[in-house]
């Protein structure tokens, strides 16, 4: 990955998160974070 491309993915992902704390109170950050937590232990079950 060039550093180019890192640095666009970086802000296109704050900009995500960014327009989710100004337009939308943080509700699909929190979704978010609770379907990876439920992935991550599903992915631990099976380790």
């Amino acid at each position: 990955m060039s550093n180019s491309l890192a640095v666009t993915l970086g802000l296109i992902i704050l900009t995500a998160i960014a327009v989710d704390m100004i337009f939308f109170d943080t509700q699909n950050l929190l979704f978010l974070g609770k379907k990876l937590f439920l992935l991550i232990e599903w992915v631990a079950f099976w380790r």
